[in-house]
């Protein structure tokens, strides 16, 4: 094309010499429109063909080549493909050229697809390789077909246009699946294969695994499960009672605490209990009621105060004498769950002294003993280091005889190693540390101790440590308030640690003593009258003889020997708080009594435990959710000894995974349960196709304690 322009210009010359008059004009203007072409041409030959563009390929040494486009025609070039990808010419080096009309041929990069044998049907093509933009052709088995219901698939860029695989046309129906106390949460009739739906349960009932939803899958044989919907217990209402759980929602079996209000009991006449969630909701409610003493029987001349319709537990009765006679017995009882105790004084005009206090076996008098002791005077006693006291300490004179002596009993209880005290030390001692022996402690310098310097064994545990504070930080004592009632000794307004105090209250001539310590006074001054004794401590049923007619401040304790063939449950003492005697222990008969009961597997009783029982006792026991009770529910505690409890058997969980495995299903479409409970019979059939290999009485399987023979089929 070239030459040829160059040729058509040389002509134009000669024509100009042959004819200079008759074609001057045109010639030169052809001749300007030839080199116009000309140059167009030529300057056509550079950057002719692009950097080339290929999906899934690349350029053979492309970092190289690339800043060199755009090239000119006859440049050529090998470009190949990425895994899964090949060029039409199916090498793995492809040529491409520079030509006028642009890459030559035009370089592609097609998906290789590779066409697997097809589940549940067939094609001609299984097991072979197939280029981007074929098609396949695919027959399914009766009862499946291809996805959106196609006859073919193509190989696509991405693969195949869709699985090469035949699913099951059979749909799962929301009729074939009952769900008692639940239902399907979606609207949809007919569900395919392999999807999931969600289901839910009524208000007041939850999952097996205490949820309010779950999910079911539609598979070949229906509904993967059976959903269950059980019962389950919102926090329920008390009465005179407070809940020890923090939870507010209850699976079935489970058991929620209770404890009573003060001076209330419940219906099994214990201070605390629980409840169970069952079936039907709570096996009982959380009600306490409030406790009573019959009212008092007094003689002519007892006053009592204050008088009332009725005594709740608690309630204090005091007493004093009209016509100036002499009260014999106790100022005050207090109202128990057994009753009034101790018993009610009686008035007299005339009373006696008593004569030296009665020696304490293993014990003795801590004050000097005199030879006569007038009417309502008290004697204090303690018992020998090796021994614990059981019962009052303090004994007293009513009308000539002594009120009943506390009791010493020998300690074998032995204390580990002396705590650690921070900033101190401990004085010189050796172990083993028998009950009652006492070791001396020390703060080191620049502390000064808080407390007692000495710790004590009592009963196999040691006293409370005392602290070592810095002696720049221990705190001083502000005069006590109620001073406008009270006369102090000395008059300061500020004291140190440790300084102690007299004060009387106006109106008493008594003067009583307080001590300083770190900040606080040590008993708090008090003139307000608020601070209460505690009556005598009552005559626990069962326990040995401990009447006494002393009254007891706040925080005293009083521990509680029972009877021969009698065991102490629960705690030890009984404790004077705010005025009334509380933490009271019982005493049961160990010669016909009963430990705990023995624990049942998958199974509990529906009573509060406690540590003894009395003979003739009984718990129930109650199994938990598809558990089937094998023997009598009720045992009784006789001769020490609780009769056989029962037991709670394994209900048997029917396994999809082994049906499978033995082409078996249930007999009956209905059946969707998943627990059989012991004794129940279950039905099998053959899946379709399959025929029985074991015999026929295998196909109605009987649960036995959690286990049964799944028949065959081949």
């Amino acid at each position: 094309m070239v030459n040829d322009s160059r040729f058509q210009v040389t002509r134009q010359f000669w024509c100009i010499f042959r004819y200079p008059r008759l074609e001057l004009t045109n010639m030169f203007l052809s001749i300007n429109v030839i080199l116009m072409l000309w140059v167009s041409t030529v300057g056509g030959e550079v950057g002719l063909c692009d950097f080339p563009q290929i999906n899934h390929g690349i350029l053979y040494d492309e970092k190289k080549y690339k800043p060199s486009f755009p090239v000119s025609t006859g440049k050529f070039f090998y470009y190949s493909c990425e895994y899964s990808f090949v060029s039409p010419s199916k090498l793995f080096w492809t040529q491409i050229t520079c030509t006028e009309e642009g890459w030559s041929p035009t370089p592609k990069c097609l998906r290789l697809c590779f066409f697997p044998s097809v589940e549940n049907g067939h094609s001609v093509s299984s097991g072979k390789t197939h280029l981007e933009g074929d098609i396949v052709q695919i027959f399914c088995n009766s009862g499946y077909s291809l996805q959106n219901n196609e006859k073919t698939i193509s190989c696509t860029e991405r693969g195949w246009s869709t699985p090469p695989m035949c699913i099951s046309t059979k749909k799962c129906l929301k009729l074939d699946i009952v769900i008692v106390n639940g239902f399907l949460s979606e609207v949809e009739h007919t569900y395919p294969l392999n999807k999931e739906t969600q289901y839910k349960c009524k208000p007041g009932y939850v999952t097996a695994d205490g949820k309010t939803s779950g999910l079911v899958k539609c598979l070949e044989d229906g509904w993967s499960i059976q959903p269950i919907c059980i019962k389950s217990c919102d926090m329920p209402v008390f009465m005179n009672a407070r809940h020890t759980d923090n939870s507010t929602q209850f699976k079935l079996n489970e058991k929620l605490e209770y404890k009573c209000n003060d001076g209330h009991e419940n219906r099994d006449g214990h201070t605390t209990g629980f409840i169970v969630c069952g079936e039907d909701g709570w096996s009982h409610l959380p009600m306490c009621y409030e406790r009573e003493c019959p009212l008092p029987v007094l003689e002519a001349n007892v006053d009592a105060r204050p008088k009332q319709e009725k005594y709740k537990v608690g309630d204090l009765l005091k007493f004093s004498c009209r016509q100036r006679l002499k009260r014999v017995g106790p100022d005050s009882v207090q109202c128990y769950q057994f009753g009034w105790s101790p018993n009610f004084p009686t008035c007299k005009g005339q009373v006696q002294s008593c004569g030296p206090p009665p020696q304490l076996p293993n014990g003795k008098i801590k004050e000097i003993q005199k030879e006569e002791y007038r009417h309502s005077e008290v004697v204090e006693y303690e018992c020998n280091p090796n021994c614990t006291m059981k019962g009052p300490q303090k004994i007293q004179c009513m009308d000539g005889e002594w009120t009943i002596l506390p009791t010493c009993v020998e300690e074998t209880k032995t204390c580990g190693n002396i705590p650690k005290l921070e900033n101190g030390y401990i004085q010189l001692s050796v172990p083993p540390y028998q009950h009652g022996v006492s070791v001396e402690l020390s703060c080191r310098n620049k502390y000064t101790m808080i407390g007692n310097n000495t710790i004590t064994c009592i009963s196999g545990m040691w006293t409370e440590l005392p602290k070592c504070v810095a002696t720049h930080q221990v705190k001083r004592c502000e005069r006590p308030r109620f001073y406008s009632r009270m006369f102090i000794v000395p008059y300061l307004n500020e004291f140190n640690h440790s300084a102690r105090i007299n004060y009387r209250c106006l109106g008493n001539p008594s003067y009583m003593q307080a001590v300083c310590v770190n900040g606080k006074w040590e008993p708090e001054p008090d003139c307000t009258g608020k601070k209460q004794l505690c009556p005598p401590p009552p005559q626990i049923p069962n326990a040995q003889n401990m009447i006494t007619t002393v009254n007891y401040q706040d925080g005293e304790k009083v521990a509680v020997l029972c009877k021969e063939n009698y065991l102490l449950s629960e705690t030890k003492d009984v404790v004077c708080k705010n005025g009334r005697w509380q933490s009271l222990p019982h005493c049961f008969e160990s010669a016909q009594s009963c430990g705990p009961p023995p624990p049942v597997s998958n199974g509990d009783i529906t009573s509060f435990p406690l540590q003894t029982y009395p003979p003739g006792s009984t718990v129930n026991y109650r199994c938990q959710s598809f558990y089937e009770l094998q023997g009598s529910a009720v045992i009784t505690c006789s001769n020490g000894q609780w009769s056989q409890p029962p037991k709670c058997l394994d209900a048997c969980v029917i396994s999809e995974e082994n049906m499978n495995k033995n082409n078996i299903q249930l007999k009956w479409k209905s059946n969707k349960r998943i627990y059989v409970k012991t004794g129940n019979i279950v039905e099998f059939a053959c899946k379709s196709t399959f025929k029985a290999k074991t015999s026929v009485q295998s196909f109605q399987a009987i649960c036995k304690e959690g286990k049964f023979e799944y028949p065959i089929c081949e």
